[in-house]
């Protein structure tokens, strides 16, 4: 955080301390967002250089849980492959999972492409513009809904996903802790851009971006705040592993899924059981495949 943004802070807290959420405050609040976002904004992430439904959704899913460097390539790459919601509807899942490895979260890549089939098969094709439509799609949740409506149809709707919290944290909560989202809300909803949400919740997620890596993270002030497991040696790593190494296999044994992820035999048949159960693989006379 550069001295110009901590004495921007600083302004921003006294006024807000003396007056609340005035309207002289939302307004202070709103310049600093919409300044650092002309100056710094990652303008050129391809999802905000389309306003295809697809492609956003497609984005939004590999989002979740995943830092954006990391999905920018595999954005490209999945887009490219799987253009559309038809393209990717009639692909076979091991070569949705071929191109999803090293994003990790793999049932996202299964919700996906369920979705994709379930928008062909029910909505004639067309990604529904409504939230409460959207939630019943697989993959979607409540705050995923919502944002895929501000930026796929530039809706004003409300919602709050990490770095959204973390703008909100700092600036109007800078002095409490265990805050709950329920509290935040209103003031997402108070200090909302509404004649152009898309830009504003880019420009949100931006900030909330440049605060992660500038000072000490205000999420740890939210009582939704937990910290995430190790990766190495969790159930998780095992479960990737195991997938990646079906998706380019096709099919192996129980036997060879052991010798080859090198863990422990038991926990490996525990994790094939589970990615029966989930979809992800199927058991054929050979071995196991990809669901």
């Amino acid at each position: 955080m550069s001295n110009t943004q901590h004495h921007t802070h600083i302004e921003f807290h006294a006024l807000f301390k003396k007056q609340g959420p005035s309207k002289e405050t939302v307004s202070l609040f709103r310049k600093i967002i919409k300044s650092y976002f002309r100056k710094h904004g990652r303008h050129s992430l391809p999802w905000r250089l389309t306003d295809d439904p697809y492609c956003i959704l497609v984005s939004e899913i590999m989002l979740q849980q995943t830092q954006v460097e990391r999905v920018n390539d595999k954005y490209r790459a999945f887009t490219k492959r799987f253009p559309d919601f038809r393209t990717l509807a009639g692909a076979p899942l091991r070569s949705v999972l071929k191109v999803w490895q090293g994003l990790g979260y793999n049932r996202r890549a299964i919700a996906l492409h369920t979705l994709a089939k379930t928008v062909l098969e029910r909505m004639e094709g067309q990604l529904p513009s409504s939230p409460d439509i959207l939630e019943t799609l697989p993959g979607i949740g409540k705050a995923t809904a919502a944002s895929i409506c501000a930026f796929a149809f530039n809706k004003p709707v409300i919602f709050i996903e990490t770095n959204i919290r973390r703008v909100f944290l700092h600036f109007f909560f800078y002095d409490k802790t265990n805050v709950n989202d329920k509290e935040i809300l209103p003031l997402v909803e108070k200090t909302l851009v509404r004649s152009n949400a898309r830009q504003w919740y880019s420009a949100l997620m931006d900030y909330g971006a440049m605060l992660k890596k500038g000072i000490p993270n205000p999420n740890v002030k939210s009582m939704h705040y937990s910290r995430q497991s190790p990766f190495e040696g969790s159930n998780r790593q095992l479960r990737g592993k195991i997938i990646r190494i079906v998706t380019e296999a096709g099919t192996l044994t129980a036997a060879r899924l052991i010798e080859q992820t090198e863990a422990d035999p038991h926990k490996v048949r525990t994790v094939l059981i589970q990615l029966q159960k989930e979809g992800f693989l199927k058991k054929n006379p050979r071995g196991f495949t990809i669901g």
